[in-house]
C-alpha cells in the first residue's frame, strides 16, 4: 500500500491563496453588482433630468417650428438621442441621430432591442400634456463604464495575488524552517542517541508531537536498558551453572569407580535440570517484556485454572507430604490470557512447594467479594522479610534461604503477568506470622 505524502508548505500556500482569491472574487462580484446598480441609477437620473430640461426649453418655443439639432463629435453624445412631440403627433425637435418615428410607445422608463442596438428610453409629458419628450441612451455607454469599473477591480487582483502568493510562500518557508532543523537533528542521530528533542526548539503547534516523540524515545531507551540489563544478568546467571556442569562432567570423566561416576552424573543431572529451569524462566520473561498489552484477551475461569494447575503439581505436593487445601469458589471470571495466568499460578504454587518444609501447610484460594476476584497462595515456609518484599520482585534477586535452588525470576515473572492483566500483587506474612501469603487481585471481569 502506497502512502500519500503531502507538502505542508504547498497545502498552506494553496489554502491561504485559495481563501484570499475566493474572498477577493466574492468582493469583486458584490462590488460589480453594486456598481452596476449605481451606474444604472445615475444614468436613469440623467435621462430624467435631460427630459425635464428639454420640456422646459420646448415649452417656451411651443409655437415655433424647430429644426433638427446638429450632431456633436463627443463619443457619449453620439449615443444619446431625443425627440419632442406635440400632442397632435407632430415632431417638433429631434437630435440628428434620432429617427422620425417615436423612440418608444411607453411612458416612463423602457428598453428596446433592435438592429440599431440596445437602448434605454425615458418618455415624459408636460403638465398640460401638450408636449412629450423622449430621451434614449445606448446601453453601450453603461456597458463601457461597467467594464471599466470591472477591469479596475480585477487589475489589483492580477498583480496582488502573485505578490501575496510569494509573500505567503516566503512566510511559510521561514515559519516552518524549525521543522526542517528538527528533522535534520533526528535524521543525523545514531541509533543509540535517544536523548529528548528539546520542545523549545520547535513552534508551539508541534510541541505535543515533540513531547510524544520524546516519550517514545524514553520508552525505547527504557526497553533497551531493560534488554541490556536482562542480557547482562542472564549471562551472569548462566555462567555459574554452566561452569558447575563443566566441573561435574570433568569429575565424572575422571571417576575412579562406578559409585563416584554415578554420584557425579546425578549431580550433573540436577545441574542440567536447574539450568533448564533457569533458561525456561528467562525465555518466559523475555517473551513477556516486549508486550505492552494482552494479545487477544479472553474470559478465563480462575477457579478452574487453579484446579488444573494444582492437579499438575500434585506429585510434588505428595512428595513433600504437605497439608494441602484448595478452596476455589466458582464464578471468578477474569479477562486475560489463560496461558500466562497458568504460568503465574504455577510459579506461585511451585515457589510455595519449594520453600515449604516437608509436612508443612499449603493453601490455595480463589474467592470473589466486593466486585473483585482474588487468588491467594499461602505457605508455612520461612517467608520473606518485609524489607525484602519489593526486592524479590526484581529479576535474579534471591534470598539466602538455605540450599533451595532458584533462579530469582519466578516472582519477577508473576509481577509482570499481574501488571499486564491490570491486577494488584501483594506479598505479606501469614496470619500466624510464619510463611508467606501472596495475593493477586483483579477487578471483576477485568
Amino acid at each position: 500500500m502506497t502512502t500519500a505524502w503531502f507538502s505542508l508548505r504547498r497545502r498552506l500556500l494553496g489554502l491561504l491563496l485559495g481563501g484570499v482569491a475566493a474572498a477577493w472574487l466574492t468582493t469583486m462580484v458584490f462590488s460589480y453588482i453594486d456598481a452596476h446598480h449605481e451606474v444604472d441609477e445615475l444614468f436613469d437620473a440623467q435621462l430624467a433630468q435631460a427630459a425635464q430640461t428639454l420640456l422646459a426649453l420646448a415649452g417656451h418655443d411651443e409655437g415655433d417650428d424647430i429644426e433638427d439639432l446638429g450632431d456633436v463629435a463627443h463619443k457619449y453624445q453620439r449615443r444619446l438621442r431625443f425627440q419632442i412631440w406635440r400632442a397632435d403627433g407632430k415632431l417638433l425637435m429631434r437630435s440628428k441621430n434620432a429617427p422620425e418615428t417615436p423612440l418608444t410607445a411607453t411612458s416612463g422608463f423602457s428598453e428596446t432591442h433592435g438592429d440599431d442596438g440596445h437602448w434605454r428610453h425615458f418618455s415624459q409629458w408636460n403638465e398640460e400634456r401638450s408636449l412629450q419628450v423622449q430621451v434614449s441612451e445606448n446601453h453601450h455607454i453603461r456597458d463601457d463604464l461597467i467594464g471599466h469599473i470591472a477591469w479596475r477591480l480585477l487589475l489589483p487582483a492580477l498583480f496582488g495575488l502573485p505578490l501575496i502568493g510569494l509573500w505567503v510562500w516566503l512566510a511559510t518557508r521561514h515559519g516552518l524552517a524549525s521543522l526542517d532543523g528538527i528533522a535534520r537533528q533526528i535524521a543525523s542521530r545514531a541509533p543509540q542517541q535517544l536523548q529528548p528533542v528539546v520542545p523549545a526548539s520547535g513552534p508551539e503547534e508541534i510541541r505535543p508531537m515533540l513531547e510524544a516523540l520524546n516519550g517514545l524515545f524514553q520508552r525505547v531507551e527504557s526497553a533497551l536498558a531493560s534488554e541490556r540489563q536482562f542480557t547482562a544478568d542472564a549471562a551472569h546467571e548462566l555462567r555459574t551453572p554452566l561452569a558447575a556442569l563443566q566441573a561435574q562432567l570433568q569429575v565424572a570423566l575422571r571417576a575412579r569407580d562406578d559409585k563416584e561416576r554415578d554420584r557425579s552424573l546425578g549431580q550433573l543431572q540436577n545441574g542440567l535440570t536447574r539450568a533448564a529451569h533457569l533458561v525456561d524462566q528467562m525465555l518466559q520473561l523475555a517473551r513477556l517484556d516486549p508486550e505492552s498489552g494482552l494479545p487477544n484477551p479472553q474470559p478465563v475461569d480462575l477457579a478452574a485454572l487453579a484446579e488444573a494447575t494444582c492437579a499438575d503439581l500434585g506429585p510434588l505436593i505428595l512428595d513433600k507430604n504437605l497439608d494441602f487445601a484448595l478452596d476455589a469458589a466458582p464464578g471468578c471470571i477474569v479477562v486475560g490470557q489463560a496461558e500466562w495466568l497458568g504460568v503465574l499460578l504455577r510459579n506461585l504454587i511451585d515457589n510455595a512447594i519449594r520453600y515449604t518444609p516437608a509436612g508443612g501447610a499449603l493453601r490455595v484460594g480463589v474467592s470473589s467479594a466486593d466486585g473483585h476476584c482474588r487468588l491467594c497462595v499461602s505457605d508455612s515456609g520461612p517467608g520473606i522479610p518485609a524489607h525484602e518484599r519489593d526486592a524479590v520482585l526484581r529479576r535474579f534477586h534471591r534470598l539466602d534461604q538455605g540450599s533451595q535452588p532458584g533462579s530469582g525470576l519466578g516472582l519477577a515473572i508473576v509481577a509482570r503477568i499481574a501488571e499486564l492483566h491490570g491486577a494488584d500483587l501483594d506479598l505479606a506474612a501469614n496470619d500466624c506470622h510464619q510463611g508467606l501469603r501472596v495475593t493477586v487481585t483483579w477487578q471483576r471481569g477485568a
